[in-house]
């Protein structure tokens, strides 16, 4: 689902990593199909606040985890780790509300709600790692 133009990977510290897990592709790819989704949405006052808090949160996960991959520290990585941890939790929030305004899109909101659940579990556990 991502542009081919922008190649997703963990350069920064480690640029021969072959996970099968690439939180970077995964993150930027949820990212994608959520604007893509959010897209076809008919606009109206309620839609276009929830879709606009659902975009910020959802865009913000790969984004935090991007810096988190470039960490300065182990402090910056465990901090910026926790912010990819609530921005997932709050884009479950959104994908709900969601869900509620537009009720012929609930399916594909429970589908994404799905994934923003994975990644809020995956990042729970890199956080709890830390300790």
């Amino acid at each position: 689902m991502a542009n081919d133009k922008f190649p997703m990977t963990n350069q920064c510290q480690n640029p021969n990593n072959n996970n099968k897990y690439d939180l970077a592709k995964r993150t930027a790819e949820f990212g994608a199909e959520i604007i893509i989704f959010a897209k076809g949405i008919k606009e109206n006052n309620i839609n276009r606040v929830i879709i606009n808090q659902l975009v910020r949160s959802v865009t913000s996960i790969g984004a935090n985890y991007m810096e988190a991959d470039c960490a300065e520290s182990k402090k910056d990585f465990n901090h910026k780790i926790g912010i990819c941890k609530k921005e997932a939790k709050e884009t479950t929030h959104w994908l709900h509300m969601l869900g509620i305004a537009e009720s012929n899109e609930t399916e594909k909101c429970r589908k994404l709600w799905q994934e923003a659940h994975e990644l809020t579990l995956i990042f729970s556990s890199i956080v709890k790692r830390k300790y």
